[in-house]
């Protein structure tokens, strides 16, 4: 028998708490409770506190270009966008701010502006005097970037210091003067030479060179202050921002808010995805105060996204804000894990370790399981819903890189020879009738025999029912061969099914996990992709569960519709796997949302680039509208694609350039032709 301990159950708290008090980040792993931050004054739309989780986002339309600026600004701001961001590179783009704010104050429009800077703290100090609040890049702000390694004594970093305070103290003194508030951001793709020669290019340094800046602000007494740890990668956004949390709290800062985006998520279904694993996990643990969805579309199309992950933990409209809304239950608050002796560690990725069932856990990529149990009569042209294309004229199968490696039948049976690689699962009481077909799956409710596979069997548990008594004449000590499928119905799926896998951990079971989400069916697509994303991406970016089973209550009545639903899920699942970075299946793009400094038309490109190298399986490439977002924001990409003039491309073999001002008709060309010439190039298969 399983030496099971209650959750509730005294034992099992008290080890729990000793091993994971040293370090904090959220006031609970197990239910939402919003963190309490102090309130930022932005012009009339305040931020933090008790202040609903406000929306924003960029234009995209030069800085100059004055009225076609007040005109997005509104399309922006109708779509639900609080907070608006304009760019001002340099002095007369600071300038004309004055005059976009004047125009929307005339139509009606009382929107805080937000100037963005990068590289120019006199655009900074002219645009602190106009607009409600300043953006400033640590990284570049008083820093270049040229990837050298720099040997500090610890003289010499102090003189740094004192050289960045000089340059900072002006800004921030007219903003304390003003009454402008400021966000901190670090990007990680832009950290300077100096802080990654001196912590790392990793969450640390992000954080280093934010308390840097904050610092200053502190000793000048201004307080009025935001801080963002954004990055292309959701894995290290996420661990950045549990990583300031947990540093502003021990190095006793006050508790700023928090702006919260991951950079460059792209666009369509992959930006949607990135964005909610990386958002909607921090918000799952109660951090962040504003949101910006960074997709490579026009900005207005960014507000559904963002308000449909806030609106899952905070009212939309000033008025009635709470902290803490939904009713969610948990096992009570106590802190997270910390990195040296914790059940896990929050702040860096390390996969849960398991033994390998047939093919799942251990070293093996996480596994996609597809739910069929509700498709009827069944035929070999419905597996193309999720990857396989039976090929008559050769009698096979073929599959393509998103073909899943289980399908669930429920109570129906194996119709026909399955394609190599895809194993059929079976409802524990059908599979009796011919278990050679397939494996079963058993739930509370299955009559069991002594009959079980000798190679492959699934429980389904629903939450913690692992404890309960019934469970244990199944697996005394649960058998080698037997991987969990573990669901929840809980509102707050993350925090429940998270509490599962400490309990595993502190169990210490090395079954495998796969992780089953059901929604409801009444869910648009866009809504599943953000809602799965969060409950399950977060998980595996913690390092819990070694495969994805997404599942809809009920399909439409339609065979085809019923099958573009299981397709969608299909992608989706492969996608919050990408997103996560456990199982690289296509080309990854690094894409900027694009603004005002953006040399070119971003979305085009975007689209272009994509059409010709979408084929290229775990290739990841930068596409960057200037040289602020690369290449340093891109810092983890095979090949970068960054805007250097009008018309003019500067093309990139990981950080290295390699061709200089290439014209733009000619520069995806050419960006083929480096992918070539390192022999990474394959030719487009037919779409299976």
């Amino acid at each position: 028998m399983l030496p099971l301990r209650g959750l509730g159950g005294f034992p099992f708290f008290m080890l729990l708490t000793d091993r994971i008090a040293n370090f904090r980040y959220c006031a609970s792993l197990f239910e939402y409770k919003r963190r309490e931050t102090i309130e930022v004054k932005i012009g009339d739309v305040p931020l933090g506190g008790k202040n609903p989780i406000r929306v924003q986002s960029m234009t995209t339309i030069d800085t100059m270009d004055t009225i076609g600026s007040v005109e997005q600004c509104i399309r922006m701001i109708e779509a639900g966008c609080e907070y608006v961001r304009i760019t001002a590179p340099s002095i007369k783009e600071a300038e004309n701010l004055a005059n976009i704010k004047a125009e929307l104050r005339k139509r009606g429009y009382q929107t805080p502006l937000v100037a963005d800077i990068h590289f120019t703290p006199n655009a900074a100090e002219v645009a602190a005097r106009i607009v409600e609040k300043v953006r400033v890049n640590p990284g570049n702000y008083a820093d270049r970037k040229r990837f050298e390694t720099i040997d500090y004594t610890d003289a010499q970093y102090e003189a740094e210091l004192e050289r960045i305070r000089a340059k900072f103290v002006p800004l921030v003194r007219i903003c304390k003067e003003y009454g402008t508030a400021m966000r901190i951001g670090t990007n990680h793709g832009s950290l300077s030479d100096r802080i990654m020669s001196r912590y790392g290019d990793n969450p640390l340094g992000m954080v280093e060179s934010a308390l840097e800046f904050l610092k200053i602000c502190e000793d000048e007494n201004f307080f009025n202050v935001v801080i963002s740890m954004k990055s292309s990668n959701p894995q290290v956004m996420v661990q950045a921002y549990r990583l300031l949390v947990n540093r502003l709290e021990s190095d006793k800062f006050k508790p700023y808010p928090l702006h919260l985006g991951v950079t460059e998520a792209g666009d369509g279904e992959d930006g949607r995805i990135k964005s909610a694993l990386g958002i909607g996990t921090l918000l799952e643990d109660g951090l962040g105060d504003t949101v910006r969805v960074s997709l490579t579309e026009e900005p207005e199309f960014e507000m559904p996204v963002g308000r449909k992950l806030v609106a899952r933990y905070s009212p939309l409209t000033p008025e009635g804000g709470k902290a803490d809304l939904l009713p969610l239950r948990g096992l009570g608050g106590f802190a997270p894990p910390s990195g040296a002796g914790g059940l896990y560690n929050p702040f860096a990725y390390k996969r849960r370790e398991t033994h390998e069932v047939g093919n799942v856990g251990k070293l093996n990529v996480p596994r996609v399981m597809v739910d069929f149990s509700q498709i009827q009569n069944i035929e070999m042209a419905d597996f193309k819903a999720f990857g396989y294309t039976y090929l008559p004229l050769t009698d096979k199968w073929g599959s393509n890189d998103t073909a899943s490696d289980f399908v669930y039948l429920g109570k129906q049976k194996v119709p026909f020879m399955m394609p190599n690689g895809l194993k059929a699962i079976q409802d524990y009481e059908t599979w009796l009738q011919e278990p050679e077909k397939s494996y079963p799956l058993i739930t509370c409710d299955s009559t069991l025999t002594d009959k079980l596979s000798d190679e492959l069997n699934f429980v389904l548990l629903k939450e913690n029912e692992i404890l309960l008594p019934k469970y244990h004449h199944l697996f005394p000590d649960l058998k080698d061969n037997f991987v969990i499928i573990l669901e929840t119905s809980a509102e707050n799926a993350l925090q429940r099914l998270r509490e599962f896998f400490l309990v595993v951990l502190e169990m210490e079971l090395t079954n495998p996990v796969i992780i089953k989400r059901t929604y409801p069916a009444h869910l648009d697509t866009e809504t599943l992709q953000l809602y799965s994303a969060t409950d399950m991406g977060g998980l595996l970016i913690d390092g819990f569960g070694d495969g994805v089973m997404l599942s809809l209550d009920a399909l439409p009545a339609q065979k085809a519709d019923a099958l573009a639903c299981v397709k969608t899920m299909n992608q989706i699942a492969f996608g919050i796997l990408q997103a996560a970075r456990t199982r690289i299946t296509k080309t990854e793009y690094i894409s900027c949302p694009s603004c005002g400094r953006t040399l070119f038309d971003l979305q085009e490109t975007t689209a272009k680039i994509r059409q010709r190298t979408e084929h290229l399986k775990g290739v990841k490439i930068g596409i960057m509208g200037c040289i602020v977002n690369g290449p340093g924001e891109m810092a983890d990409a095979d090949y970068g694609y960054v805007g250097s003039g009008k018309d003019k491309i500067t093309l990139y073999r990981g950080q290295t350039v390699v061709k200089k001002s290439v014209h733009a008709e000619k520069a995806v060309d050419e960006l083929i032709e480096i992918i070539k010439e390192d022999k990474r190039w394959v030719e487009v298969e037919a779409n299976l």
